[in-house]
C-alpha cells in the first residue's frame, strides 16, 4: 500500500506548477475579491458605526436616560422623582422663526439650562468650550447664522424676544440623538420660550430631561420604575444604549442587505468558481495525467491541487479583505455627518474574519466537486477525456460539499440582525441553484428529444446543448444568476425611485404652519389673504398625546404591559398627533362604522387608520385610551379610515369627536397652498413668509419646499448606497457569465478544430456559437425575470418595508441589454478558438 506524498512535497511539486500570475485561477481571484472585498467592507463600516453608536451613547443621548412630554413640563412631583436618580438637565425643543431684519428662517429651537451638556462637550466656531447660553444670547448653527446673514454680535428675533448672537456651533455633542428637524439649531437658555410667548397653554413644545445616573445604575431598571411611578403620564424614555434608534434601526436594516448582498455575490462567484476550477484542472489534464503514470495517487493528486487552489483562494481573500479596509474610509466621508463613524482606516477583526471565512467556505464548497472528479480516474481515463467525458460520482459530494453549506448556513444565521430574512435568503440561494441545476438537465434531455431542424448550423446548436462534455448546466447556473442578478438591480432601482417620487411628491402645500392661536383663526386667514388672496387655507386643531390602552371596555390592554410593539402598530410608539373634526378629514375614506353626527354632545367617540385596527385586531364599540397633558381619556371607536398618506396634507392616525378634545388648551396646525406665480410663493423670505413672521411671531412657519428637497435628497441617498451595493452582485454575475463562456471555450476547442477540418468558415463557427447561446438565453430569460423580481420583492418590501412598484419596461429593457451581453460574451470568448490552427490542436489533444 502506497504512502501518500507528505504535506510539504504536495506543496513543492504545487509550487513549481503554479504560475506566480495565477494563469487559469484568474477567475477564482476575481470572484473571491469581489465577494470577500464586499463583505469585509460591509462588514467594517456597520461594525465601526454601531461601535461608535454604543461606545458614545450617553454622548450621543446627552446622558443615561431620557425622558420627554409633549405640550407641558414635568411636575414638580416626577422632577423630583428623575432628581432621585442622579444629575438631571432640563430643557425644551420646538419649532420656532428666527428673524433678522427682513430675512426669517423656521429653526429647531433647543432651549437648555445651566448643566447643559450633561455629557460631552459642546464647542463653539472660535474653539471655546460652551455651556448654555446667558439669558440674552443663543448660539446659532451655521446653517442659521449663513441664511439671517448674521454672525457673532449681530442680533436675532425669536418670538418677541431679540438675542445676541453670541457664536456659530461647530460641535453639538448630542446632535444625533436629537432626531430629525425640520430647521438649522439655535441654542437658548432655558427660560427663553416662556419669556418669548412660545409655550402658552396648547403650544406644541416637548419638554426633555436628560438624567445622569451613578455608575452602579442600570437605565433600563430606572425607566421601568418610571413607567410604574407614572404610567399615564404620557413620558418617553430613552436609554444610552438606544440613545439614536432611529440611526440604529437604518444601520441594522442596511448592514442586513449589505450583508445578503455581499453573500449573493459570493453565491454567484461561487458559480464562477466551480467554473473556473474545472477549466483549470481540464487543462492540466495531461499533468494529472503525467503525475498518475509516475505513480501519484488519487490523494496525492487531490493535496496537489487542493493546495494550489487554497494558495488562490487565500490570495484572492486577502486582497478582497484589503480592498474592503481601504474602501470604508471613502463610505465613511461620504455618510458626512449623518451616523457616527471614525473617519480613517478602520479594523474590525471580527468583521474581516468572517468575510475571509466566507470567502473561503464557498471555495470549498465549488471547488470541490472538480476536485474530486479529477482524482479519481486512472492516467488513461484521463488522456481520453476530450472524447470520453468523465463521469461522475455524487456521492463523494455529500460529506465535504454538505458540511461546507452547514458551515456557511451556520455562520449567517448566528451574526444575522434578521434570521427570518436570511434564512429565507438561504433557503432560497440553495433552492435557486437546485432548480438551476434541474433546469439543465431538464434542457439537456429536452434538446436530445427534439426534431433536428433542417438548418445545419441549428441542428448543431441543438446537438451542442446535449452531446457529451456539453457544458450546458454549467451555462444554464451561470447565465441564470447573471441574467438574474440584472433584473435584480433593475427591479429595486426603480421601486426604490417610484417610492421616493411616490412618498414624496411633487405637489405639496407651500407653507405648514405651527401653534397658530385658536381665538386669532379669522386673523390668520386675513393676514395670507392680504398678501395671496388666491391661497388655499386649511387649519385643524392640534394636540399631541400617546395610546396608554385598547381594546374592549372591560378588557382594555395597557400599552406599558407590551413586551413587544405588535407588527404595524408604529402609532403606541410614543406621542402622536391628536385632532377632532365634525366632518371626515380631506384625503379619508371611512372604511367601517360610521361618522359623528354634526353638532354631537354623547359618549367621546374615536376614528382611527383601519391599518392601525388590523395591526391591533380593533373593531367598532371597541375603545382607546389616549394620555393628554398629563390626564387619561377614553373614547369609543365609532369608525374606521382609509387614510392617503401619500398626500402632504393633514394626516392623522387618531380623530375624535370635538367634545372629547375640545377643552383641552391647543392651538391650531395650517396649510397654505399656494397658486403658481403667486406673490408670496415659497422661496427663501417671501412676502407671505415676512408677514407670518412679523403677525404671528409665536407661530412656527416651515416652507415645505425645503423639506421636500431634505428628503428626496436622503431617500436619494439610500437609493444611491443601494444601486452601489447590488452593483457587487452584477459584477460578480458578469465575472461568472464570463467564466462559464471561457470554460465552455476550452471543451469546443476539439469541436471547432474538427468542423474547421471539414471545412467550416469562421462566419459558420461564429453563428453556430450565437444560436447555441441565443437559445440558452431566451429559454432563461422568463426564469431570470421571476428570480431577479421575486428577490428584489423580498429586498423592496420585507427588508426596507418600502411598496412594490418596479418600471418594468425598463426592467425589461435591462433583461434585454443583459441578453445581449451574454451574445457579445460568447462571440467575443469564440474569436481564440477561430485563430487555432487545426494542426496544432490536434496534436495537442
Amino acid at each position: 500500500m502506497s504512502t501518500a506524498l507528505p504535506w510539504s512535497t504536495a506543496w513543492a511539486i504545487a509550487r513549481r506548477d503554479l504560475s506566480a500570475r495565477f494563469r487559469g485561477l484568474r477567475l477564482l481571484l476575481v470572484c473571491l475579491f469581489l465577494g470577500v472585498g464586499a463583505l469585509a467592507a460591509i462588514g467594517t463600516l456597520t461594525g465601526a458605526i454601531e461601535s461608535e453608536l454604543d461606545g458614545r451613547g450617553r454622548t450621543i443621548l446627552g446622558g443615561d436616560v431620557e425622558v420627554s412630554v409633549w405640550q407641558r413640563e414635568p411636575s414638580a412631583q416626577e422632577n423630583a422623582a428623575f432628581a432621585q436618580l442622579g444629575t438631571i438637565s432640563t430643557g425644551t425643543r420646538m419649532q420656532a422663526m428666527a428673524r433678522s431684519g427682513d430675512l426669517a428662517v423656521p429653526i429647531e429651537l433647543k432651549a437648555v439650562d445651566a448643566r447643559w451638556p450633561l455629557v460631552g462637550t459642546a464647542r463653539l466656531k472660535d474653539g471655546r468650550a460652551v455651556g448654555a447660553p446667558p439669558p440674552s444670547a443663543a448660539w446659532l448653527a451655521e446653517g442659521a447664522a449663513q441664511r439671517l446673514g448674521v454672525g457673532p454680535g449681530d442680533s436675532v428675533t425669536i418670538g418677541t424676544t431679540a438675542l445676541r448672537v453670541g457664536g456659530i456651533l461647530a460641535v453639538e455633542p448630542d446632535r444625533l440623538g436629537e432626531g430629525f428637524t425640520l430647521g438649522p439649531v439655535v441654542v437658548v437658555d432655558a427660560a427663553l420660550p416662556a419669556a418669548a410667548g412660545l409655550t402658552a397653554p396648547g403650544a406644541m413644545y416637548r419638554s426633555k430631561v436628560r438624567i445622569a445616573l451613578p455608575p452602579a445604575a442600570d437605565p433600563t431598571a430606572s425607566v421601568e420604575a418610571l413607567k410604574r411611578q407614572f404610567p399615564a403620564a404620557g413620558f418617553e424614555y430613552r436609554t444610552r444604549d438606544r440613545a439614536a434608534p432611529g440611526a440604529e434601526r437604518f444601520v441594522s436594516r442596511m448592514g442586513e442587505f449589505l450583508v445578503l448582498v455581499g453573500l449573493a455575490a459570493l453565491a454567484i462567484a461561487g458559480i464562477g468558481i466551480g467554473g473556473g476550477v474545472s477549466s483549470y484542472l481540464e487543462a492540466r489534464r495531461t499533468s494529472i495525467a503525467t503525475l498518475k503514470v509516475l505513480g501519484a495517487s488519487s490523494t496525492d493528486i487531490a493535496r496537489i491541487y487542493l493546495l494550489q487552489i487554497t494558495a488562490a483562494a487565500l490570495v484572492g481573500s486577502l486582497a478582497g479583505l484589503i480592498a474592503g479596509v481601504l474602501v470604508t474610509p471613502l463610505f465613511a466621508a461620504a455618510l458626512g455627518d449623518l451616523l457616527p463613524v471614525a473617519r480613517g482606516l478602520v479594523f474590525d477583526p471580527t468583521a474581516l474574519l468572517r468575510a475571509m471565512t466566507y470567502g473561503l467556505l464557498v471555495a470549498l464548497v465549488f471547488a470541490v466537486p472538480p476536485l474530486l472528479a479529477a482524482r479519481r480516474f486512472p492516467a488513461m481515463a484521463l488522456m481520453r477525456a476530450r472524447v470520453t467525458p468523465l463521469p461522475s460520482n455524487r456521492r463523494e459530494l455529500v460529506l465535504p460539499v454538505g458540511l461546507g453549506l452547514a458551515a456557511i448556513a451556520a455562520l449567517a444565521m448566528l451574526t444575522a440582525a434578521q434570521p427570518l430574512v436570511t434564512a429565507w435568503f438561504l433557503a432560497g440561494a440553495l433552492g435557486l441553484l437546485v432548480l438551476l441545476g434541474a433546469l439543465g438537465w431538464a434542457i439537456r434531455k429536452l434538446a436530445a428529444r427534439l426534431p433536428r431542424p433542417g438548418h445545419p448550423l441549428l441542428r448543431l446548436a441543438l446537438a451542442n446543448l446535449h452531446r457529451p462534455g456539453a457544458q450546458t448546466g454549467a451555462l444554464v447556473t451561470a447565465l441564470g444568476f447573471g441574467l438574474s442578478a440584472f433584473v435584480l438591480l433593475a427591479a429595486v432601482q426603480t421601486s426604490l425611485d417610484a417610492n421616493i417620487e411616490r412618498r414624496v411628491p411633487a405637489r405639496a402645500p407651500d407653507y405648514f404652519v405651527l401653534d397658530v392661536p385658536r381665538e386669532r383663526a379669522d386673523a390668520f386667514r386675513a393676514a395670507v389673504s392680504a398678501v395671496a388672496p388666491e391661497a388655499e387655507v386649511r387649519t385643524v386643531p392640534a394636540l399631541r398625546g400617546s395610546i396608554l390602552a385598547y381594546g374592549p371596555k372591560d378588557a382594555m390592554i395597557r400599552v406599558s404591559s407590551l413586551k413587544t410593539i405588535p407588527e404595524g402598530a408604529w402609532p403606541l410608539r410614543g406621542e402622536r398627533g391628536l385632532t377632532y373634526s365634525e366632518q371626515v378629514p380631506e384625503g379619508n375614506t371611512v372604511t367601517a362604522g360610521t361618522w359623528w353626527a354634526k353638532d354631537y354632545a354623547g359618549e367621546p367617540l374615536v376614528s382611527i387608520d383601519e391599518r392601525l385596527a388590523e395591526a391591533l385586531d380593533l373593531k367598532i364599540g371597541d375603545y382607546l385610551g389616549v394620555g393628554l397633558l398629563g390626564v387619561e381619556r377614553t373614547a369609543r371607536i365609532s369608525s374606521l379610515r382609509r387614510i392617503d398618506w401619500d398626500s402632504m396634507g393633514f394626516n392623522y392616525v387618531l380623530v375624535f369627536s370635538p367634545n372629547a378634545l375640545t377643552d383641552a388648551p391647543h392651538n391650531l396646525a395650517a396649510t397654505i397652498d399656494l397658486p403658481d406665480g403667486a406673490a408670496g410663493a415659497s422661496t427663501d423670505n417671501g412676502p407671505l413668509l415676512r408677514a407670518l413672521v412679523r403677525g404671528f411671531p409665536s407661530s412656527s412657519v416651515i416652507e415645505v419646499g425645503g423639506v421636500l428637497t431634505q428628503a428626496r435628497a436622503l431617500l436619494g441617498q439610500v437609493s444611491v448606497a443601494v444601486l452601489a451595493a447590488a452593483s457587487v452582485a452584477v459584477l460578480a454575475g458578469v465575472a461568472v457569465l464570463l467564466g462559464a463562456i471561457a470554460a465552455a471555450r476550452a471543451s469546443r476547442l476539439y469541436d471547432n478544430v474538427i468542423l474547421r477540418v471539414l471545412g467550416a468558415s469562421r462566419r459558420q463557427l461564429l453563428a453556430l456559437q450565437a444560436a447555441e447561446y441565443g437559445l440558452l438565453a431566451l429559454l432563461l430569460a422568463g426564469v431570470a425575470l421571476a428570480l431577479g423580481s421575486g428577490v428584489a420583492w423580498l429586498v423592496v418590501v420585507q427588508l426596507f418595508e418600502f411598496d412594490w412598484l418596479p418600471n418594468w419596461p425598463q426592467v425589461l429593457a435591462v433583461l434585454g441589454a443583459g441578453l445581449g451581453l451574454v451574445i457579445l460574451f460568447a462571440l467575443g470568448g469564440s474569436l481564440p478558438l477561430l485563430r487555432a490552427k487545426p494542426a496544432q490542436a490536434l496534436r495537442e489533444l
